[in-house]
């Protein structure tokens, strides 16, 4: 059995503990807030050009661009987007676990895709495994920019353009509540699945000098704003999923000092009885 000062130590490391990850809990509640702010303010841009893309693709001008067409696909790339740091439960590892049963099924070989991996975590799995990695951003910011990733997302833009690539595929955590993430598959080029709807809800445009010359500037932005978005969207489920981690770790430390206080007490009473029973018999063998 623990002695009185191995057990009232722990009892006090643990609480140092707690007032950490409660520290976390918050930080991370004020982050999320701020996060979720940025995604949707973000979301109406998204939303518009990709109305506007909508509509001028099912047009009947006869438009086209090598973004809207599908072709025979010989390799294939995917931009994961993962968390910078740790502590955030299964954020990581749940994302990890989809992707490569993914692509085990779609490929027999690693000749047939690689990764362009945001955050230190997914690129450190991804090695771990072997997976061939195209490009890495680390070092993120809690609140990114676009510039932050512009490099990267031009890179997966100009490796379709110039047929490195035949298609390309998002993957991130998609935020739905602080204890809720959902693992998310998105096709972003060829752009081939446009919501008619959407084309149709859009209003009438004139384009100067073309279409085509329209096409040919906001595809290549738009495929570059959903991987922005999507990295917002991703911030905002990394924060939800610290706050709710650093939340239980809080829950779990409370009920683990409850249990130590209680065997302290119980060492203690022990420790007195032990000493009132050796005070008792020694006073019975002087009489």
């Amino acid at each position: 059995m623990a002695s009185l000062r191995e057990i009232k130590t722990r009892i006090n490391s643990t609480k140092k503990t707690k007032q950490i990850t409660k520290a976390m809990e918050m930080v991370s509640a004020s982050k999320l807030n701020r996060a979720q702010n940025n995604a949707q303010a973000y979301e109406p841009y998204t939303k518009k050009i990709r109305e506007v893309v909508a509509g001028i693709a099912s047009g009947n001008s006869g438009a086209s661009h090598p973004m809207l067409e599908q072709r025979e696909v010989k390799k294939t790339a995917y931009v994961m987007i993962t968390s910078d740091s740790g502590l955030v439960g299964g954020y990581n590892a749940g994302l990890m676990r989809a992707f490569v049963d993914a692509i085990q099924q779609r490929h027999s070989s690693n000749d047939e895709y690689g990764v362009i991996v945001l955050g230190r975590i997914g690129r450190d799995l991804l090695k771990r495994r072997g997976i061939p990695i195209f490009d890495e951003v680390t070092g993120l910011s809690d609140q990114p920019s676009f510039n932050d990733i512009k490099n990267v997302t031009r890179l997966a833009v100009n490796m379709y353009e110039e047929e490195e690539i035949d298609q390309l595929y998002m993957w991130h955590n998609h935020f739905v509540s602080p204890i809720q993430q959902v693992e998310t598959e998105t096709k972003l080029l060829p752009l081939t699945e446009l919501n008619e709807e959407e084309a149709k809800s859009s209003a009438s445009y004139e384009y100067e000098p073309s279409e085509e010359a329209i096409l040919e500037q906001l595809l290549p932005q738009y495929a570059e704003s959903l991987i922005y978005g999507a990295l917002l969207d991703a911030k905002a489920s990394e924060f939800g999923a610290r706050m709710t981690a650093m939340s239980a770790a809080t829950d779990n430390a409370s009920g683990l000092i409850d249990d130590l206080t209680l065997s302290f007490n119980r060492a203690r009473q022990a420790a007195i009885t032990q000493e009132i029973t050796e005070i008792v018999g020694g006073a019975a063998a002087l009489d």
